[in-house]
């Protein structure tokens, strides 16, 4: 007969106990989840939590570093990608009162050039910091300013000489001799000079990136007056001699005169209309106006003007002050011209390369 098997063996007992536990956890699961169902229910529906929203904007740090000592002066922080040069020097000037936005220089390197108001900041940027070298250019002026002092100085001062001062001129000696003809037109004619460079400052010329250095004034102011003094002294004393070729040389020079101040003020207007207009894709054209058609043979016709107004001043006049004044008026002008040249060429090359800039052949 067979034996019966017991089921109280210890391997039937540990599948038991197996089976046991096995039951057990998931009675206690299934309570857990009961639990946790009433626990939804009672609390209501389960908001989501909040998704965190990363900014998409990248801040910069603008480093100020003194060009000279290389010292860190002060750090601009949280600037935005969209910032100009302009924003980082008011930023800069709220940091350091003493030195406000006109007055600062930034560099990107020490030796490199001054960065315009207008740049981005993001266009400098490598990283998120921006290190910039700082220079103090001193006390500024603005552009109008210094223009209406400097052209200023010369209409009054000529005129004082005009009417001849007894702190100037002898008396007795100035009622004695009669006046020239040509010392009347040439008052006019310097008058009509100077104000017509101070209509043009107020109402043609628009001024950019709008300062410079206190001393570029003083040095201006002190060049134009100080040769109008001498050149108003001189056509106005009472021993003042006529040009030697009388009224013919002083008619033909005094028309020549008007005729470059006609020119030099159309030409003005002529660049101020495109800078307006916004179109600096060409180079200016001549139009129907006579005076405009010297943009055919020189880059920088408004200097040619300039420089004709002053030569035929001194032929109608016959002074050697006035001759050394528009002596130095044509180099100093041509300078300008020349490096105004050099522009228009990287910008206009085609239009520009068989130009000259001021006189045609020679400069």
């Amino acid at each position: 007969m067979f034996k019966r098997q017991n089921p109280s063996t210890p391997e039937h007992s540990r599948n038991l106990a197996a089976d046991g536990g096995a039951l057990s956890m998931s009675h206690n699961d299934s309570r857990s989840f009961f639990n946790l169902s009433q626990l939804v229910l009672s609390a209501g529906q389960i908001k989501p939590s909040p998704a965190l929203k990363h900014s998409k904007i990248t801040y910069f740090e603008v480093e100020i570093v003194d060009v000279q000592s290389k010292k860190q002066i002060c750090i601009v922080d949280k600037v935005p990608p969209a910032s100009t040069l302009f924003d980082v020097k008011h930023k800069f000037h709220k940091a350091c009162p003493q030195w406000y936005p006109s007055r600062v220089g930034l560099q990107l390197e020490r030796n490199g050039p001054f960065l315009k108001d207008s740049v981005s900041i993001q266009s400098l940027a490598v990283s998120s910091i921006v290190t910039l070298y700082f220079t103090d250019l001193g006390q500024q002026v603005g552009w109008t300013t210094f223009f209406l002092t400097e052209y200023t100085g010369p209409l009054l001062i000529y005129l004082l000489f005009y009417i001849r001062l007894s702190t100037i001129y002898d008396q007795v000696e100035s009622r004695k001799n009669f006046r020239h003809p040509v010392v009347h037109l040439a008052c006019f004619c310097h008058c009509l000079h100077y104000i017509r460079h101070l209509l043009e400052t107020l109402f043609v010329h628009k001024f950019s990136e709008g300062h410079t250095p206190l001393k570029n004034m003083i040095k201006g102011c002190a060049f134009y007056w100080g040769f109008t003094s001498w050149i108003a002294y001189y056509i106005n004393h009472p021993r003042y001699t006529p040009p030697s070729f009388g009224l013919k040389q002083v008619s033909y020079a005094a028309l020549v005169f008007l005729m470059c101040e006609a020119g030099n003020h159309f030409i003005n207007v002529a660049l101020a209309h495109q800078t307006n207009s916004g179109n600096r894709t060409c180079f200016p054209s001549p139009t129907y106006n006579p005076f405009t058609w010297l943009f055919l043979l020189v880059s920088c016709p408004n200097y040619t003007y300039e420089a004709g107004s002053w030569i035929s001043f001194t032929v109608m006049t016959q002074t050697l002050p006035v001759g050394i004044f528009a002596f130095l008026m044509v180099i100093q002008m041509s300078l300008w011209a020349q490096k105004k040249h050099k522009l228009y060429l990287k910008k206009f090359y085609p239009e520009v390369r068989r130009k000259a800039a001021m006189i045609p052949i020679i400069f």
